[in-house]
């Protein structure tokens, strides 16, 4: 359903966008509504059917999927991207993780340099590019939530979070989905609260329970949101999510993880190269899911460490990790060592991609040339060491279980 002309409108001056009737707004469809309900949400029949060395999956779509899909593609063609992004050359690496490493030069080249960051609670800088600043073309939609006339159930818990609830919480009900110009995958999109507000990037529960239940919106098991704190390779200081498609299975959607806090969902990643933080859940208590996970990262935010989140969908952490279905949504968290100043020549910045297992790749001679080893070398320089992870895990208990 799309906005009217006149609303429309009124919300480009209050975000101090550039008027519809500019031209370059004028060859695209502007601000269309993607309202969505619980009803929307795929929470079967989702998985991968297929061995992991059979190479990507055939796409399946659902209402989500072809709004972004099809909104993305179109301003691929009318150029609005600061390079065109073709199918990515890709490469799994031997052996037991098989990271999948994919070729990007012209993202390496080409996306906007990024902002000088110092510290993890660093202020917004006006100063700075921030998203009051980009292109109207570059909306793909306004991602709504209904309301819903069904009251919470009596068994939900005071921050279940259903789209009444969220009403009553005061939780905005509405965000922009603005395709990335530097895209590193297909689809690739930024969600953001009202650019107007001028957040730091520092998680909100509001919006990621948004990116929550974006990834139940799309019926892909390969779509994908993330979130990179300040100090971990965040380039923009204005709060966002980021969201894209990756046809490729990942080790962590079924690792096994070991139990912190079983009434949460909160377990421990171990058997991976970047041990981290999980919560999961089958499509309920969204609310309550994106309020403890915040809970965790403002507890990183206040403690000055780096950290990034990263949303897919996965097995729970007891099943066996050969399963084809995904059944739930796993949320990881990785808290790192801060990364301030310019960034390294390794082959790739260690980002809530490449800790998930995902690997862009700057160059040609890369590419071709790292190994599994290498790779988990690089990521493991970015990990927090072990007595200060270890120490960690206890405090995170004892703040969810106060």
């Amino acid at each position: 359903m799309a906005m009217s002309l006149g609303a429309s409108q009124a919300l480009h001056e209050t975000l101090g966008l550039p008027s519809q009737e500019q031209p370059e707004c004028r060859a695209v469809s502007c601000w269309e509504d993607f309202v969505y309900g619980e009803e929307d949400f795929v929470l079967c029949g989702v998985g991968w059917w297929r061995s992991r060395s059979e190479g990507p999956a055939s796409r399946t779509m659902s209402r989500f999927d072809r709004a972004l899909q099809s909104g993305w593609e179109e301003r691929m063609k009318l150029g609005l991207f600061r390079y065109h992004l073709g199918e990515l050359q890709t490469r799994i690496l031997p052996g037991n993780v098989r990271f999948v490493a994919q070729l990007n030069i012209q993202r390496g080249l080409e996306r906007r340099k990024p902002q000088d960051i110092q510290s993890v609670r660093q202020k917004f800088d006006p100063q700075q590019f921030h998203f009051n600043k980009i292109k109207p073309g570059e909306i793909l939609f306004h991602m709504v939530r209904a309301p819903t006339p069904h009251p919470p159930s009596r068994e939900c818990s005071q921050f279940q979070g259903g789209p009444l609830e969220s009403k009553l919480l005061g939780i905005p009900d509405c965000i922009l989905v603005v395709i990335n110009v530097s895209p590193l995958e297909f689809g690739h999109v930024l969600f953001i609260p009202d650019p107007a507000l001028c957040l730091p990037q520092i998680l909100t529960q509001e919006l990621l329970q948004f990116g929550l239940e974006s990834v139940l919106l799309s019926a892909h098991p390969g779509f994908r949101v993330g979130f990179n704190s300040l100090g971990a390779f965040a380039s923009v200081n204005h709060l966002h999510l980021h969201g894209f498609y990756l046809d490729w299975e990942l080790l962590i959607e079924t690792a096994p993880g070991e139990p912190l806090c079983p009434t949460l969902n909160f377990h421990f990643l171990r058997e991976v190269p970047a041990p981290g933080f999980l919560f999961y859940s089958e499509g309920e208590g969204l609310g309550a899911l994106a309020h403890n996970v915040c809970r965790v990262t403002d507890y990183l935010v206040d403690k000055e460490i780096a950290h990034n989140v990263f949303v897919t969908r996965g097995t729970a952490p007891g099943e066996p990790s050969h399963s084809e279905t995904r059944s739930g949504i796993r949320v990881l968290i990785w808290a790192r060592r801060s990364c301030f100043g310019s960034k390294g020549e390794a082959a790739f910045n260690v980002a809530l991609c490449e800790l998930a297992g995902h690997l862009p790749i700057k160059t040609a001679e890369d590419f071709q040339s790292l190994t599994e080893t290498a790779a988990i070398h690089i990521i493991q320089r970015y990990l927090l060491p072990e007595p200060q992870l270890s120490q960690l895990r206890g405090q995170l208990v004892t703040l969810l279980t106060e």
